[in-house]
C-alpha cells in the first residue's frame, strides 16, 4: 500500500466517542499522540466530520478541552462543503432544516438561510437536511413543497449511523431524507462523506491529490466508501462503530486498505517516522 500524503480524520468513532445528545466527549486513546506526531513528522491532516449541528469555532475548542490538538481551521463539517457547492450552484435562499446552530455556521461561510418556522419561506432555490433532532412534520411538509416546486435537495449526511459512548446511534438528517424523498420521489445530494463533492473539498484543503488522501475513519459507509470511490487510501479503525470481524466482511467498494485498532497506531503501521 502506498503511503498517504495527508489524512483526513473522522471524529466519532476515530478521534473521539461523544454522547448521543452530542453534550460530551472523550478522546479516544492514542488519538492525540497520533495528530502530535503527524505535526512533528510535517504531514497535513484535516479532521472532517459528517456531524453538522456547530460550526467549526464552536466544536474545535471542545476537542481542545480533552486534549485533542484540532485548530479551528482543521476542522471541517458537512456545512463546510456545503456552503461551497451552494455557492457554486448559485443558489440564493436556502431552506434549512437544522437546529440554530447548522444555520450560524452556514449563514458564516455566507448562505443565507431561511427557517421552515417563518411566515415566508417561498421562494426557496435549494433545501439543506442537517442535525434536526426537533425536526417536525410541517418543516417536513415545507421542505417537500419546496422540492416538488423546483428546489434542491442537498444534505449534510444520508449515513444512518453514528457511533457514540452509548452505542451507535441514528443521524437526524437521514431519516428526514427518508420522509422527503419518499415523498417527492427526489434523492438527496449529501455535502458529507462520501459524496464527490467531500473527497474533492478534502484534497484540496490538503493540498494533495485525492489518491494521495489517506481517509481514516469507522463507517465503511463513510469514508471507505468515499475512499474507494475518490481513489483514495482507505484507513479503518476498530475503535467506533465497526469491528475487525465486520471490516473483514465489507464488499470489494466499502473494504479498507488498512484496519488499525485505533489510529495511536497510525504512523508505525504505515512506516511514516
Amino acid at each position: 500500500m502506498r503511503k498517504p500524503k495527508g489524512f483526513m480524520f473522522d471524529l466519532d468513532g476515530t478521534l473521539i466517542l461523544s454522547n448521543r445528545k452530542l453534550g460530551s466527549y472523550d478522546a479516544i486513546p492514542g488519538a492525540a499522540e497520533a495528530l502530535a506526531q503527524l505535526d512533528d513528522l510535517g504531514v497535513p491532516w484535516i479532521a472532517l466530520t459528517n456531524g453538522s449541528a456547530y460550526a467549526s469555532r464552536v466544536q474545535a475548542p471542545r476537542l481542545r478541552a480533552v486534549s485533542l490538538p484540532v485548530p479551528d481551521e482543521r476542522l471541517f463539517t458537512p456545512n463546510s462543503v456545503a456552503a461551497k457547492v451552494i455557492g457554486d450552484a448559485g443558489y440564493q435562499r436556502v431552506l434549512v432544516l437544522g437546529t440554530d446552530g447548522v444555520s450560524e455556521a452556514l449563514t458564516e461561510l455566507g448562505v443565507t438561510c431561511v427557517s421552515p418556522d417563518e411566515a415566508d419561506h417561498a421562494g426557496c432555490d435549494a433545501v439543506y437536511v442537517a442535525w434536526h433532532p426537533d425536526c417536525t412534520m410541517p418543516h417536513i411538509h415545507s421542505a417537500c413543497e419546496a422540492v416538488m416546486g423546483g428546489a434542491a435537495l442537498l444534505s449534510a449526511s444520508d449515513v444512518p449511523f453514528f457511533a457514540t459512548k452509548e452505542g451507535r446511534s441514528f443521524g437526524y438528517s437521514c431519516a428526514i431524507n427518508g420522509a422527503v424523498a419518499r415523498v417527492t420521489r427526489v434523492e438527496p445530494q449529501p455535502t458529507g462523506k462520501p459524496s464527490a463533492h467531500c473527497m474533492a473539498f478534502v484534497a484540496d484543503q490538503l493540498g494533495v491529490a485525492p489518491e494521495d488522501v489517506g481517509v481514516v475513519g469507522d463507517d465503511a459507509t463513510a469514508e471507505m466508501l468515499m475512499a474507494r470511490e475518490g481513489g483514495a487510501i482507505g484507513i479503518a479503525v476498530t475503535s467506533g462503530s465497526t469491528s475487525a470481524d465486520e471490516w473483514a466482511a465489507q464488499p470489494p467498494e466499502k473494504t479498507p486498505h488498512l484496519v488499525i485498532e485505533n489510529i495511536g497506531e497510525l504512523v508505525d503501521k504505515l512506516g511514516l517516522r
